[in-house]
């Protein structure tokens, strides 16, 4: 369906509304690595538009997909705990994105992307990626090492988008959240999982 992703998700609410598959990456084209390397920034002013769903699905593949048939994702993630949730706000909703069924299941409708942070391009872009991680998969960590190892792996996934950002001619930014303990009640979080850092994603502004 080549619709805008947001048409489809502004029907119904969160418990209505049906998990949404993305279409397989494409791994082929793109800027060379060396390229991308050298074009990666931070932009902070966004077009107006939509991503499409495949630049949607291929976006959050680069980020932290399954690129192997035994599981492993294309960032690493220390004991291999995978503790890190990629979550995806719009302004029709706030999705989980599910690599093993390469899809985005509703998590609340609504425009989410206000509770997450303050800066005016975090309302601005059309997606706003939020990390969060769920220090129950990390069994093999010592308690004291989990925020640690938690950051290093954000961080890890975080510089997957830049990457894909740089190599497809996008825009993109992280930066801090608002108020994490606020941010985990609106999301309705368990106590042993930490929202750790918001990046934003859409067409960077022509100035």
């Amino acid at each position: 369906m080549a619709a805008g992703l947001l048409l489809v998700l502004r029907t119904g609410s969160a418990a209505g509304l049906e998990p949404i598959a993305l279409p397989p990456p494409q791994t082929e084209g793109g800027r060379p690595l060396m390229q991308a390397l050298k074009e990666r920034k931070s932009t902070r002013e966004f077009a107006p538009g939509q991503l499409s769903r495949q630049q949607l699905g291929d976006l959050l593949w680069a980020a932290f997909g399954i690129n192997r048939a035994d599981g492993h994702r294309t960032a690493p993630s220390a004991m291999n705990a995978q503790e890190i949730d990629v979550y995806v706000a719009t302004d029709g909703g706030l999705f989980l994105y599910q690599a093993g069924e390469h899809r985005l299941q509703p998590v609340m409708e609504g425009d989410f992307r206000p509770k997450i942070g303050g800066q005016p391009y975090v309302k601005e872009a059309p997606v706003n990626l939020l990390f969060v991680a769920d220090f129950a998969r990390m069994t093999k960590a010592k308690p004291a090492d989990k925020d640690f190892y938690s950051g290093a792996n954000t961080g890890y996934i975080s510089q997957n988008v830049y990457l894909y950002c740089a190599s497809e001619g996008l825009g993109t930014v992280v930066y801090n959240l608002a108020d994490r303990t606020a941010l985990a009640a609106a999301m309705k979080l368990r106590p042993d999982q930490k929202p750790v850092l918001g990046q934003a994603v859409g067409r960077p502004r022509k100035l």
